[in-house]
């Protein structure tokens, strides 16, 4: 019998979930994120299977029509560092993407680069990204000698200096380290942070299987830095970090990565996903070497929307905004409320 494709909510078949937890899966296909982050956003999912003739699944994409002041667009998966299709099958992956692929709205997906799409010619790249990863076996002293001499110099500094790592998994660490968080891209990068909004559904979905933690570090009473990582299937997640500026010689963010393999050796992963890292922020990309052992390059993909409504001036005009709104002579608070009111359009 032949393979039949259906559609699905991927927030909720269990048929997608159990894809999602297999070899090409990732946090990012997951339910629960693809639930935080159309529940934060207003977004519907969409999600279709190939079923195999005994109606298991065997193959999966997931995507999220976007419809605002930018124009029509389809996301896979909007908000998320990579969504590689559930398959790594030809045929299956063109049954998937043949009936989204529309003129009517250009389909945009992040992948490995050796990920089917890649080789179809139906999509042009169109930017790429580094990705880094720690293989988890071994014992915590072995895992450390495979660190770079320069992360282990820096954990032993942040060591003397006495800073302090605690790990957390409630919702009250969440909220503090999004103070960070917003005050580190307005300052550094001059971008507005996702809403706290987003961090609480993120919490929510994740928190009911023990599958976040933020590491919060401290100087004395002070905090100075944070990240939030998360779990899923058997890798740890790095996804949100912040710290700060006038505190770095401490090196806590040293101090939270190693915390944060610690942990994960705990829980046994068997990997940390340090996430995407764009090519022009060489800084990143060399702190992330320090504590990776494989790198992989993330692309960027666009099919289709040779006629999709579009509005360039609504770009130009959410650039403008966003300087406007991480000045230094904004409040804080302001620009928070700005990232709530305008991220939702960054996608």
């Amino acid at each position: 019998m032949l393979p039949d494709t259906v559609l699905t909510d991927p927030r909720q078949d269990p048929r997608w979930r159990l894809l999602a937890q297999g070899p090409h899966g990732s946090v990012f296909t997951s339910p629960p994120w693809i639930d935080a982050v159309c529940a934060t956003y207003g977004f519907t999912p969409c999600g279709a299977l190939r079923l195999a003739g005994d109606g298991q699944p065997r193959a999966g994409l997931a995507w999220v029509p976007i419809s605002d002041i930018r124009g029509d667009r389809l996301s896979s998966l909007p908000f998320s560092d990579r969504a590689e299709p559930l398959t790594d099958d030809q045929l299956d992956w063109k049954a998937l993407v043949e009936p989204i692929s529309t003129a009517a709205a250009p389909l945009t997906l992040r992948c490995f680069a050796d990920a089917v799409p890649v080789g179809d010619p139906r999509f042009a790249q169109i930017a790429a990204a580094a990705w880094h990863g720690t293989p988890l076996n071994g014992g915590v002293e072995e895992i450390r000698q495979r660190l770079s001499q320069h992360a282990r110099r820096n954990i032993v500094i942040s060591e003397r200096e006495g800073v302090r790592v605690e790990a957390h998994t409630d919702r009250d660490a969440v909220h503090r380290f999004h103070g960070l968080h917003v005050v580190l891209r307005k300052r550094k990068y001059r971008l507005l942070a996702q809403p706290v909004e987003l961090f609480d559904h993120i919490w929510d979905a994740f928190a009911r299987d023990d599958a976040i933690v933020t590491m919060l570090a401290h100087a004395g009473d002070e905090l100075i830095a944070g990240a939030v990582f998360l779990t899923w299937g058997d890798a740890l997640y790095y996804k949100f970090g912040a710290s700060r500026h006038e505190h770095l010689a401490l090196r806590p963010n040293d101090a939270i990565f190693w915390a944060g393999i610690r942990w994960g050796i705990q829980r046994g992963a068997r990997l940390v996903d340090w996430g995407l890292s764009d090519l022009d922020q060489p800084g990143l990309i060399a702190y992330k070497r320090k504590w990776a052992t494989e790198e992989r390059q993330i692309v960027t993909l666009r099919a289709g929307g040779e006629h999709a409504r579009t509005n360039p001036q609504a770009g130009a005009m959410l650039g403008e905004l966003t300087r406007l709104l991480t000045d230094d002579s904004v409040p804080d608070d302001v620009t928070r409320q700005a990232g709530r009111l305008l991220y939702r359009y960054f996608c």
